[in-house]
C-alpha cells in the first residue's frame, strides 16, 4: 500500500484487530432520562459492526459513505435517519481523507423494548409503536419529509432535558409511527438472522473495513483473509456466519451501491461508472446492476429524481 490513505486504513484495521472489540454492544442506561440519547465522532471506538438488544434510531449529520444493516449495503448522506431492530447487526462507514474526524458525526436514540412495553400498559396510546418496532427487525431507512422531522425532533432531544425532552420523544414516534409507506425504505431481508458471537464479529470488523476501503479496487478474499491471520476456509465460514452473506456477494453489493450514488449524483459515463467502482467490464457491470436493483444502469439514472441531466451515456 503506498498512499497515505491506504496506511491509515491498515493502521485502523490493525487497531481493530490488536482490541479484538466484541460486536455485542453494551449500551450503558442513563439513570436521568427513560432513553439514551448520545453524539459520537467518526472515527470512534463505537463506530463499528455491532448489534444490541436495544432498538436504536440514528441520525447521520455530516459526511457521505456507505452503510450495512443486515445484508443491506447502501449509500448515506447527511440528514439520514434510519431505525435498527433489536440485534439487528449495523455499521455506517464515512468517506475521509486522510486524518480526517467527522465531530459529533451521529446523533442516536437507543431504548430498550421491554421498557416501551411496559409503558405501553399504563399508557395504550403508545400501542402506536409497534406495528413500526416489528418492521425494524429488517432496518428502516426513513425519506422525504418522514426523515427531515424526525431529524429536528431528535436533534431537540438533545437540546432539551427533564419533562421537554420527552415531549420531543413522543414527537419522533409520532413521526416514526405515522411515516407514510413512500418515506420509508426496507433494508435487510426478512429473513436475515445471523449467527453471532464475539469472535466471528471481531473478524468480520476488519473484514469490512478492509471492504470499504478497497471495494473500488482490487479487493480479495484472501487479502481480508491473510489481515485477519486465517485461511480463506476458515475466514469464509466467519464471515458468513456473521453477515448472512458470502464475501463476493457482499463486495458486489458495495460495488453497485457507490455506482447508485454516482448515476443518482454525477453525469459520468455509465462506462466510466462501471470501471470507477471496480467492475472490469460494463457487460458485467450491466448484468449485476440489473440483478441488483432490477434496472440497467441508463434506466436508473433515468427515473432516478433531482439528478443532474446527464450529458454522456
Amino acid at each position: 500500500m503506498g498512499s497515505s490513505g491506504d496506511e491509515l486504513a491498515t493502521a485502523r484495521i490493525a487497531e481493530r484487530l490488536l482490541g479484538m472489540r466484541a460486536n455485542r454492544e453494551v449500551i450503558p442506561p442513563d439513570p436521568n432520562h427513560c432513553v439514551r440519547w448520545h453524539e459520537h465522532d467518526y472515527p470512534s471506538p463505537i463506530a463499528r459492526w455491532n448489534y444490541h438488544p436495544e432498538y436504536e434510531i440514528h441520525l447521520i449529520r455530516r459526511g457521505t459513505g456507505k452503510f450495512i444493516v443486515g445484508d443491506h449495503i447502501g449509500t448515506f448522506e447527511a440528514g439520514q435517519v434510519s431505525l435498527i431492530g433489536s440485534g439487528l447487526p449495523h455499521d455506517w462507514v464515512s468517506d475521509l481523507e486522510p486524518g480526517e474526524v467527522l465531530v459529533n458525526r451521529d446523533a442516536v436514540i437507543q431504548f430498550d423494548g421491554k421498557w416501551l412495553e411496559q409503558c405501553t400498559g399504563l399508557i395504550p396510546e403508545l400501542s402506536e409503536m409497534s406495528a413500526v418496532l416489528e418492521e425494524s427487525s429488517r432496518g428502516i431507512e426513513f425519506l422525504g419529509p418522514s426523515a427531515a422531522q424526525a431529524a429536528e425532533q431528535i436533534e431537540a432531544m438533545g437540546a432539551s432535558s427533564g419533562i421537554q425532552r420527552l415531549h420531543h420523544l413522543l414527537e419522533l414516534f409520532t413521526v416514526l409511527a405515522r411515516a407514510p409507506q413512500e418515506d420509508r425504505r426496507y433494508l435487510a431481508d426478512a429473513w436475515f438472522k445471523p449467527e453471532l458471537d464475539s469472535e466471528a464479529a471481531a473478524v468480520v470488523d476488519i473484514a469490512l473495513e478492509y471492504l470499504f476501503s478497497h471495494h473500488a479496487g482490487t479487493a480479495r478474499m484472501s487479502e481480508a483473509a491473510q489481515l485477519v491471520g486465517m485461511a480463506e476456509p476458515t475466514f469464509s465460514k466467519y464471515f458468513k456466519r456473521s453477515t448472512g452473506q458470502n464475501f463476493s456477494d457482499l463486495l458486489r453489493k458495495l460495488r453497485i451501491a457507490h455506482a447508485r450514488r454516482l448515476l443518482e449524483q454525477t453525469d459520468k459515463a455509465i462506462s466510466e461508472v462501471c470501471y470507477e467502482v471496480g467492475f472490469s467490464n460494463l457487460s458485467n457491470f450491466n448484468r449485476h446492476f440489473l440483478r441488483e436493483t432490477g434496472q440497467t444502469p441508463r434506466d436508473y439514472r433515468r427515473h432516478s429524481p433531482d439528478l443532474p441531466p446527464p450529458v454522456r451515456t
